[in-house]
């Protein structure tokens, strides 16, 4: 029998491609290729589609940030049936047949936010991760405070700022966001990898970071500060009909001086650590546990997530984001807290090939 084939896809078109593509370099190390046939696929900065060339680069290499090879055969979207076919210059079209699952290793706008995962819906072809509606929420983090809130989940103060009450009712919304109390935190609404974000300590700081968080998106968020430690757990469906399993909760720290978890901390070495399990006690770590898989579930979320927490002085968890597709290089958060659990890297990304190969097409 033949072997299923997997598309790894990365790159895209938004400010998170080098993640991707870091990501993606991790996943197509680790696939077991005696278990299955990969094709590695490029999403360049351009929207076109390529097959990867041996040449691709996917580490951050003297400082430079990784980004999509074009000089491959461009690739048609899939289609029905997830058919692939190749269009080198100058050369006739080749099929390449048909690939059983697409493995999404993107982040941010039109990747992780159900743009990908609408068009591979449509094609019929099956893929890692959440579907449409729980990719789109997960990614807008007004609407995701929303449906927690509404799922019983604790969360923290926030402002919402559209593009147009900030073009035609500013005042109104700088005095809106100071009743949250400096200092706060601004931030894109539908971005990940902790880009655009800042921290304000007064008025002529908040007008900046607000500005600032506008290059990424004009939907922004600006949300209290909260005193508590940064505790993460892993989120990923059962095989069967069992409810998601949790993993041990884990605490990030910055090292550097940053005063929050932005790129450089999540990305480049020795500016950010993790310890599993985070010291606090028992019955805080289950309670955690209990609390990202009614996160996932309220979500809708498929494969994996990652479900973020504030951990405050008076015991308090106080819930601050989910991820759909965490980053996801075989060092990132995510993977090392399922490696802490017992599931290593390569045992994680084959399980998320096999739940994406038992689900169904259509509605589920």
């Amino acid at each position: 029998m033949s072997k299923p084939r997997v598309a790894v896809v990365f790159g895209g078109r938004n400010s998170e491609h080098a993640v991707s593509l870091m990501g993606a370099g991790s996943v197509l190390e680790a696939i077991d290729r005696t278990k299955y046939e990969v094709i590695p696929i490029g999403i360049a900065q351009d929207g076109r589609w390529v097959l990867a060339t041996s040449d691709q680069r996917f580490a951050i290499e003297s400082g430079e940030l990784p980004v999509v090879d074009t000089s491959g055969a461009a690739l048609a979207l899939p289609s029905g049936g997830g058919s692939l076919v190749a269009y080198d210059q100058g050369s006739i079209p080749v099929e390449l047949g048909t690939v059983d699952v697409v493995f999404p290793v993107m982040h941010g706008p039109f990747a992780e936010d159900g743009t990908i995962q609408g068009l591979l819906e449509m094609a019929g072809v099956r893929y890692v991760g959440s579907g449409v509606l729980a990719s789109a929420v997960g990614m807008d983090k007004a609407y995701m405070k929303t449906v927690m809130a509404a799922a019983g989940l604790p969360i923290g103060r926030y402002v919402v700022v559209r593009d147009r009450d900030w073009r035609l009712n500013r005042e109104a919304v700088l005095k809106e966001a100071e009743e949250l109390g400096y200092p706060v935190f601004v931030k894109p609404a539908r971005a990940g990898s902790s880009q655009g974000i800042s921290k304000a300590h007064d008025r002529a700081e908040l007008e900046r970071a607000v500005e600032f968080a506008r290059e990424h998106d004009p939907k922004v968020l600006i949300e209290a500060a909260i005193a508590g430690r940064e505790i993460e757990c892993a989120v990923l469906q059962s095989l069967g009909d069992e409810r998601a399993a949790a993993s041990m909760p884990g605490e990030v720290k910055v090292e550097g001086g940053q005063e929050f978890f932005d790129f450089e901390a999540k990305y480049y070495p020795d500016q950010m650590s993790l310890t599993v399990p985070a010291d606090i006690p028992a019955e805080t770590a289950e309670e955690l546990r209990a609390m990202a898989v009614r996160a996932f579930e309220a979500l809708d979320c498929e494969g994996l997530a990652r479900v973020d927490f504030f951990y405050t002085p008076d015991g308090k968890l106080i819930f601050n984001e989910i991820n759909t597709m965490p980053g996801f290089t075989s060092l990132s958060v995510a993977p090392q807290l399922w490696a802490a659990s017992g599931l290593s890297y390569p045992e994680l990304v084959d399980r998320l090939i096999q739940l994406a190969l038992q689900r169904k097409a259509g509605l589920r």
